[in-house]
């Protein structure tokens, strides 16, 4: 079983705002940046908070945006109107 989760989100000025909320709610997570992708591993655990890209964006925000700019993650997902989670259930 894979030790790490992540998710991959466009690499534009839209999705900013929501790679740095997920960096500042997960500490260990690391970005690795491409000309046209950001992908974020994080060991065991990856939370996007609703309320963390709402402040960063300044209007309400609907975890549901997040699949516009999503490319891919890894992980299983639990997601409810505030968090969107990422791990490997065992």
């Amino acid at each position: 079983m894979p030790d790490k989760v992540f998710i991959a989100l466009q690499n534009i000025a839209d999705a900013q705002p929501i790679i740095a909320a997920i960096l500042g709610d997960n500490p260990a997570a690391v970005a690795h940046e491409t000309p046209g992708m950001v992908k974020i591993d994080c060991p065991t655990r990856l939370v996007v908070r609703r309320a963390s890209i709402e402040e960063r964006i300044g209007r309400a925000f609907d975890l549901q945006e997040i699949h516009v700019n999503l490319i891919s993650l890894g992980g299983n997902i639990d997601e409810d109107d505030d968090e969107f989670v990422l791990s490997w259930r065992v």
